[in-house]
């Protein structure tokens, strides 16, 4: 009986509470495709409840009076507990969203990087004394925390993206309202028992969980709302943007990408096909990072992608709790459903299929939302496969001649997230970084990221950049203070 299951009430105002409306949602294991949980279904009610927790705590009280040094001191405090509790919180995340344990481990393990480096910011921020062509005039800058913060995060890395969030916004000073992916949300209430340990005051974090139509739409149309941050797809970050934009909300979209990962036949092929293989079958594809467009030099094109049938081929599917796994199931059964969709898409279109193309074939995984890794020749740029982010384990590969053909063939995209460049020629290297439409340009790597770089996208990928010293800035606004020292005011009727 589902009502035996495990419950999680929403963190509204530094308590677990059920949904006003007493209801409760499912949550799915994608390894068996069982539920495992219920989780408080909510409606704009608890919107309102969280945002007005979150508004209290932000203009009076504990949170309004400390000092960034003590908000710093806090943050630090929660990145020790993360660091003391991430076995845990790993153990409900593989369970939530189905990434392999292995990388779960190593995000989790990283989380606390970031509440200590922000934490470190926390007082380092600083207003100006301006030079100013107005006599009799003093003139400084203070900068202030935006506000209300609504984040709102997706079902594949929940607590990792949640953190590129909350842990700027909580440094700048604001109050935060996280609205994690109805697929995904345990892990980020489990978080708040450690925000609550850490010694943060009420209503500072917030959790409402539920589905899009009834919590995150109430919540980004909130009056009391200043800034929202949203992680996500295309459709859903247009919805939001839209609706900023009717009441003037500050935006942080990071969206959806279709990223060229470029081989060049002066590279290590070898390096170069882990990378291209990394790109996109590493959590199953399911990062919109995913190097999803795989272009390589027409010289190398074949030795290529036999290389890449062959390790591709090997990789093993399974338990995503096994640290022997390489590639787990895709999260939810409407992904899976949308993957296996977009592969006859890529047949119906002419693309070759080299490698899968359909579901798991293992009957050990019959109940689990298992696609086989999937590789595809025969790509021209103008097929759907190369132009719509897919979001699983599929890899188009598409040849190029020349460098120029390579630039227009990934630039030839709404998408401009990240790309990779795979050379041992340093002049390339640096023409390619210049040339290329992306936030985050790779050379010889793929993936990496870090705490300290900032991150974003360009066109239909997103605005504004989250990490990095850019991030906090994404949480400020900036005051002019004018301060006369004139003995008189010469002409009232006259702007100075």
């Amino acid at each position: 009986m589902t009502q035996d299951l495990p419950h999680f009430g929403m963190y509204i105002d530094g308590r677990n509470v059920p949904a006003e409306s007493g209801e409760w949602f499912e949550t799915f294991n994608p390894f068996n495709g069982q539920p495992w949980a219920l989780v408080a279904k909510g409606s704009a009610a608890d919107v309102d409840k969280a945002v007005e927790a979150a508004h209290r705590a932000l203009t009076a009280g504990e949170w309004a009076e400390m000092t960034a040094t003590k908000r710093g001191a806090l943050m630090r405090r929660l990145g020790d507990l993360i660091a003391e509790n991430s076995q845990s919180l790993s153990d409900i995340e593989v369970r939530d969203n189905g990434k392999l344990l292995a990388e779960i481990n190593g995000q989790i393990s990283y989380i606390p990087q970031w509440y200590y480096y922000y934490g470190g910011l926390a007082d380092k921020i600083e207003g100006a004394v301006l030079p100013i062509d107005k006599p009799d005039s003093f003139v400084f800058l203070r900068q202030e925390p935006i506000g209300v913060v609504a984040a709102i995060t997706p079902w594949n890395s929940p607590l990792f993206l949640t953190t590129w969030k909350l842990a700027p916004a909580l440094a700048a000073g604001c109050t935060v309202v996280i609205k994690p992916s109805e697929h995904t949300s345990v892990s980020v209430l489990k978080l708040c028992e450690l925000i609550e340990k850490a010694g943060f005051p009420k209503g500072v974090v917030n959790v409402v969980t539920g589905f899009g139509n009834e919590v995150g739409e109430p919540l980004v149309s909130h009056e009391k709302v200043a800034k929202i941050a949203f992680t996500g797809g295309e459709a859903g970050g247009v919805a939001v943007h839209s609706a900023a934009a009717r009441s003037m909300k500050s935006v942080t979209l990071e969206l959806g990408g279709k990223s060229p990962n470029i081989i060049f036949d002066d590279a290590d092929l070898e390096e170069a096909v882990k990378g291209a293989i990394s790109g996109i079958f590493a959590a199953s594809g399911q990062t919109c990072i995913a190097g999803s467009r795989l272009l390589v030099q027409a010289s190398i094109y074949d030795r290529i992608l036999k290389r890449l049938v062959e390790f591709a081929g090997q990789a093993k599917l399974g338990d995503p709790m096994e640290l022997s796994t390489q590639v787990g199931p895709v999260t939810t059964q409407q992904q899976y459903a949308r993957v296996l969709d977009y592969i006859g898409i890529a047949k119906d279109e002419g693309a070759k299929c080299a490698l899968g193309g359909g579901p798991s074939t293992d009957t050990d995984l019959k109940d689990g939302w298992f696609v086989q890794p999937t590789i595809f020749s025969n790509v021209t740029n103008t097929m759907r496969i190369a132009r719509e982010e897919v979001f699983g384990p599929v890899l188009s590969v598409i040849p190029f001649e020349t460098e120029d053909d390579a630039i227009r063939i990934a630039n030839d995209s709404p998408y401009g997230l990240a790309a990779g460049v795979w050379t041992s020629d340093v002049r390339r290297m640096l023409k390619m970084s210049q040339k290329l439409q992306a936030g985050t340009i790779w050379i010889n790597t793929y993936r990496a990221g870090s705490f300290m770089v900032p991150f974003g996208g360009v066109k239909r990928s997103g605005m504004g950049r989250e990490n990095g010293q850019d991030a906090i800035r994404e949480f400020m606004q900036t005051k002019s203070v004018w301060i006369s020292t004139a003995a008189e005011t010469p002409n009232p009727f006259v702007m100075r």
